[in-house]
């Protein structure tokens, strides 16, 4: 409750006694009172007081119309309009759309990329309704490859994605109104693997020479395959050349077995071998290399 202020000056009445100015009326609300007061010269003096809070989020003017009344037999009255504005106040936090915003990104796209976009609100006006977004609690290699716009909250990219070297970054925002106050949420960013990688293959061992009278099922060699990408993107298949008394076998997770698969008759110094690795996938990233057994 407090004094919001004297209303005018007092009400002019040229009659005197009974049929002078007895007193003020306010037209009904939950806001304000009257509060009379006499001044030194005897004039009733009218004072607005407020009772509750006000809300400018949920009214931002209050019409008010005051009364004057004499003490004749035959009332007289005079009215006069008040009208109240009300000014804001920072009581209002910008406040998030989402506590946790996420999204799936390619890998691989360019810089300037559309991420996502985070929205804060705030319902106070002006500067304390003006909202700046801030990255805060961000690691720094997630800075190197995201920017986020500071006026409307737009995150896009600015360095190279790899899903390789991370699958999935987290970060957070912070929203900051112009008197000070905050929100805060967090952002997820899926990296979705792409086809980027050429599947690899290192020779462990080899048996060199191989005997003429070797037996079927002899290990001529082990080899290792690999490929960085993720699910079926990274699944590879060994194969050799037709037409070799050879065979290649799978004999554990990216590891392959090239053995006999018939006696050998020596016809030559070496035989050539091509091994091709390829990508099991629709699109398919082959990958050969030639070994003399």
């Amino acid at each position: 409750r407090g004094l919001v202020g004297k209303v005018g000056e007092p009400a002019q009445d040229p009659d005197v006694g009974a049929n002078s100015l007895r007193g003020y009326q306010l037209s009904p609300n939950r806001y304000f009172t009257l509060k009379l007061k006499e001044n030194p010269d005897g004039k009733k003096q009218a004072e607005l007081v407020l009772e509750k809070p006000l809300d400018r989020e949920k009214q931002s003017s209050h019409h008010l119309i005051l009364t004057a009344v004499d003490g004749g037999d035959s009332v007289r009255t005079g009215t006069a309009q008040i009208k109240i504005t009300v000014t804001d106040a920072n009581d209002n936090p910008p406040v998030f759309t989402e506590e946790i915003y996420k999204v799936s990104l390619k890998e691989n796209l360019p810089n300037g990329s559309l991420v996502l976009q985070v929205k804060a609100t705030d319902e106070d006006e002006g500067s304390y309704g003006k909202i700046t977004y801030y990255f805060s609690n961000i690691p720094q290699s997630s800075r190197h490859l995201f920017s986020l716009d500071s006026g409307n909250g737009i995150i896009t990219t600015k360095g190279f994605v790899d899903f390789e070297e991370a699958n999935n970054y987290i970060m957070g925002v912070e929203a900051r109104d112009g008197g000070g106050l905050t929100d805060h949420c967090k952002v997820h960013i899926e990296i979705l693997d792409e086809n980027d990688n050429t599947p690899e293959m290192t020779l462990t061992s080899v048996y060199s020479p191989v005997p003429e009278d070797s037996v079927p099922g002899t290990v001529i060699a082990l080899m290792k395959a690999r490929d960085r990408d993720d699910g079926g993107n990274g699944e590879v298949t060994c194969r050799i050349q037709d037409n070799l008394p050879f065979k290649i076998i799978s004999s554990s997770n990216n590891y392959y077995k090239l053995l006999t698969d018939m006696p050998i008759e020596l016809c030559s110094p070496t035989s050539k071998v091509l091994v091709l690795l390829r990508v099991a996938n629709i699109h398919l990233v082959a990958y050969s290399k030639d070994y003399n057994i």
